[in-house]
């Protein structure tokens, strides 16, 4: 059973920056990935995602151009840069690994524990 361990979480002004890290305990056989955040009384939603091999990233619209989605196969962990943050991108933040939808922002297999995003104006 692969486990999930996000971290990087935290409290930051609007316009801050985070680096959030998502840990695999075992070689992730080169599965597709992605980051998705729930805030309270909303529903789940899809971040930005990552093919196994990195060619390919998506984002929500919500995000472009300020989220970064990246990782280190080599040490099997999943990051997500967040620059420019904003109110509306505080949220629990989560990792997924192994997709089980054609769509990124789909279903995956296996899911973290979140890691909280809170940001203040």
């Amino acid at each position: 059973q692969l486990q999930l361990v996000e971290s990087g979480g935290g409290s930051v002004q609007a316009g801050g920056s985070l680096r959030l890290s998502c840990a695999a305990s075992e070689r992730r056989y080169r599965y597709s990935m992605a980051w998705f955040r729930q805030a309270p009384g909303k529903e789940r939603e899809a971040v930005a995602g990552i093919s196994s091999t990195g060619s390919k990233t998506d984002y929500a619209e919500s995000v472009k151009g300020r989220f970064t989605i990246s990782q280190d196969n080599a040490e099997d962990t999943l990051y997500l840069n967040m620059n420019d943050l904003k109110s509306e991108d505080t949220a629990m933040y989560y990792c997924a690994s192994y997709r089980l939808s054609a769509d990124w922002s789909g279903s995956y297999k296996y899911w973290g524990q979140g890691t909280q995003v809170t940001v203040s104006s």
